[in-house]
């Protein structure tokens, strides 16, 4: 099982001051949050990636996926392409974050990258609802 998925965090978020909810704490993993529930971990790629977008001005995947993998760490580039494949969204075109038909696959996009398998769409879809909740 990948480390991202052992910690319930399948977009591998790092440790970071920022506290989302459904997080556990102390986290066992030095580098990477662990959550309550994949639920959870889902809900928290919902919230930064719209924090992305509202207090960064970021608003294409290209935008946000440099920041959320940037090339020092990841193949950036590989990444925003096999994003963009996945759900058909020019990586340059703006997105809504706060559209469910757009971040729902996004974020299962996301999870599929930093995991190497496919999301449990049903996951996917709580973390939204906790998220517009």
């Amino acid at each position: 099982m990948s480390r991202g998925l052992e910690n319930r965090n399948p977009g591998n978020i790092r440790q970071s001051r920022v506290r989302y909810k459904g997080e556990v704490r102390p986290s066992r993993d030095p580098e990477f949050k662990q959550f309550e529930s994949p639920a959870w971990g889902y809900r928290a790629i919902f919230v930064l990636l719209d924090t992305y977008r509202r207090r960064h001005g970021l608003r294409s995947l290209r935008e946000m996926i440099s920041r959320w993998a940037p090339p020092s760490e990841n193949r950036t580039e590989a990444y925003i392409r096999a994003v963009a494949d996945d759900t058909g969204i020019d990586p340059d075109e703006p997105i809504d974050t706060r559209d469910r038909k757009t971040m729902v696959p996004v974020a299962a996009s996301i999870s599929r990258v930093e995991n190497g398998v496919a999301a449990d769409r049903r996951q996917v879809e709580r973390g939204w609802e906790l998220f517009a909740e």
